[in-house]
């Protein structure tokens, strides 16, 4: 399938294909939820929904990598080389790290904004350094760049039926939904990491705060105030997350069932950490298989039955001949929006 989606994509060059590919693999092993959504986009976009989310994922693990021992000024200059690369294949120049030369080729395919990239290398540098967030205010600065900039990078990949910019806003709150999600589900691993991603005046109104809940990770014992904290915080990503919806009726017809999937299956976290009481502090709370299962199999219909519906019309508007399915041809669209690129490719 590798081969097809950067066909479809209009990627030939050796170099790129490998960087891509690489990039296909680290979502397949670690973003189940969104591998699993990017399999319904027509093929030709899926390629660069991979690269988007390899490049954040290495510079997520420099930040993040439990299994070393680097010190923070030691992943602080890990990730300025990173970055230092990131500028340099943002002017063309040749890089090594493949996340970098996929996410490069894909910002310049599709008209990414640098500035999102950059907004997002910041938060990644600020988690070195920033452990825990006084206000909802303050954490939504850091999600900015976090998480909101990830949907706004996805948005011209995605394609809106709406001009692009009344589109974003809905795609940066769906960022934003996400990370909250993220934050409930990782509050134990994140307390490890020595972060607090939850505003220390949520806790507060529920008269608990940071000293108790790594109290309650350490000894395994469970407090009411805690569960107080988890669940005013599971309310507030659910206002997220209704605050985000309109925008699922403003993407392509053809993407709007994958967003629609990963908004379903993220929202389903919420679900199992109430149905498991809120134990988040102790363990990881999972979406089953299955459950992923029943909410994917749909989602395939409703981009088929997109696709299809697509292919009928360019048929009647090309009446010589029967054009293939989105994604499905040797012309590709993003290939269409732009010559390919070698700007950033590995040597």
């Amino acid at each position: 399938m590798t081969a097809r989606e950067l066909d479809a994509a209009g990627v030939t060059d050796p170099r790129l294909r490998q960087a891509y590919t690489a990039c296909r693999l680290l979502n397949a092993r670690h973003g189940k939820t969104y591998f699993l959504a990017t399999r319904l986009l027509p093929l030709d976009r899926r390629s660069a929904v991979h690269a988007l989310y390899g490049f954040a994922r290495h510079a997520d693990d420099i930040v993040d990598d439990m299994a070393t021992a680097s010190s923070p000024a030691e992943r602080s200059s890990t990730l300025d080389a990173l970055e230092e690369q990131w500028h340099r294949a943002v002017r063309g120049e040749r890089v090594r790290e493949p996340a970098v030369v996929a996410a490069a080729d894909t910002r310049a395919r599709y008209d990414i904004s640098a500035r999102h990239f950059d907004d997002f290398l910041a938060s990644m540098r600020s988690d070195l350094f920033v452990r825990d967030y006084a206000t909802y205010d303050d954490l939504c600065g850091y999600m900015y760049g976090s998480a909101a900039v990830i949907g706004l990078q996805m948005t011209p990949i995605l394609g809106t039926v709406v001009p692009r910019e009344e589109a974003e806003p809905y795609a940066a709150a769906l960022g934003i939904a996400f990370q909250l999600t993220n934050f409930l589900r990782d509050v134990g691993e994140d307390l490890d990491r020595g972060r607090v991603y939850l505003p220390a005046d949520l806790l507060a109104e529920s008269g608990t705060d940071r000293d108790m809940l790594q109290w309650s990770r350490l000894t395994g014992c469970r407090d009411r105030r805690i569960t107080a904290a988890l669940r005013a915080a599971a309310a507030l990503t659910h206002d997220a997350y209704r605050r985000a919806e309109p925008g699922l009726d403003l993407l392509d017809p053809v993407s709007a069932p994958c967003v629609r999937t990963a908004f379903v299956l993220y929202r389903d976290i919420l679900d199992v950490i109430e149905e498991e009481g809120f134990a988040v502090v102790h363990r990881r709370a999972v979406v089953g298989g299955r459950r992923r299962a029943a909410v994917a199999l749909p989602g395939l219909a409703r981009a088929w039955a997109a696709r299809s519906r697509t292919r009928t019309l360019l048929r009647k508007r090309a009446p010589g001949g029967e054009p293939p399915l989105p994604g499905e041809t040797s012309a590709p669209t993003a290939a269409a929006r732009a010559p390919e690129r070698t700007r950033g490719d590995a040597p």
